[in-house]
């Protein structure tokens, strides 16, 4: 038995005093033009700074895109690691959005890489890809359960390509995103107040109550503000399932900066708009 809270009772109890609000960290080249920065080592760390400062003790979630710092190399990832840290001081949960997905012991140190207590990237969960199978990604199942950390499992995602694979049908009749959240219910059974292994479920993909998204875990869910979704509709996407719901918002926030001020106005607007619309009021 770990010896460290679980994510999922860690992730309900910031959600029920903070809000269930993810902001994301995605350092766009245009979006730092936008703040007035370079596009450089420099403009990343002045920007990742500010979205900590503005936000990390207020909302319940960071989620820094992992990808947007590694494109800077060594020093990119060294920001993004002060990032995580002061992010997780201020009392923020943080997300790694990094979607890993591979086999064996690759996988292993992936894992390692972003969940293992001991790394400079040490995150609270990751995102991962189950499309080498779900079973490959087991060495981050039990890695997570060593250390008190989660996984959010690419399951339907807003992006439009995602159905090729995600609605496919296999062969017993079930499509290949139906089968992962089955996959997250059974890791989550008999978890409580609610289980460390969440599924990513767009918040744009409208009517899915053809899909099973009680999983007794995590729902995060990009596509509120920019990619035109909003709180109000995610009772209708998500059902009964809704008070699950981890609504990400990246720029419908980020847009608001470079002020501290503007920032935070913003998340407080949407962790507001989100609590009404998931108490149904």
């Amino acid at each position: 038995m770990t010896p460290f809270e679980p994510f999922g009772a860690r992730l309900r109890r910031a959600m029920d005093e903070r809000g269930p609000l993810c902001v994301g960290i995605d350092p766009h080249a245009s979006l730092l033009a936008e703040w007035g920065l370079n596009d450089d080592v420099a403009g990343l760390e002045r920007f990742s700074r500010t979205v900590v400062e503005a936000v990390a003790d207020r909302v319940a979630v960071l989620k820094p895109q992992s990808a947007f710092f590694e494109r800077f190399g060594s020093r990119g990832v060294a920001v993004l690691e002060k990032a995580v840290e002061e992010a997780r001081a201020a009392g923020a949960l943080v997300v790694m959005d990094a979607k890993r997905g591979d086999i064996g012991s690759t996988m292993a140190a992936y894992a390692e890489a972003f969940l293992h207590k001991d790394s400079p990237l040490f995150s609270d969960a990751l995102t991962v890809s189950p499309y080498l199978g779900y079973g490959s990604l087991r060495p981050a199942v039990e890695l997570a359960r060593e250390t008190g950390t989660g996984l959010f499992v690419l399951a339907l995602t807003s992006n439009p390509e995602g159905g090729e694979v995600q609605h496919a049908v296999r062969a017993d009749g079930r499509s290949v995103g139906a089968t992962v959240l089955a996959h997250l219910a059974a890791e989550n059974a008999g978890e409580a107040p609610l289980g460390s292994f969440g599924a990513v479920v767009g918040a744009t993909l409208g009517d899915l109550s053809s899909y099973d998204l009680d999983v007794n875990g995590p729902l995060l869910a990009p596509g509120i503000g920019a990619q035109g979704a909003t709180p109000a509709d995610l009772p209708r996407v998500f059902g009964s399932a809704v008070r699950n719901v981890v609504p990400n918002v990246s720029r419908g926030v980020l847009m608001h900066g470079p002020e501290v001020v503007a920032l935070r106005d913003a998340a407080d607007r949407f962790t507001e708009e989100v609590r009404v619309a998931v108490a149904g009021r």
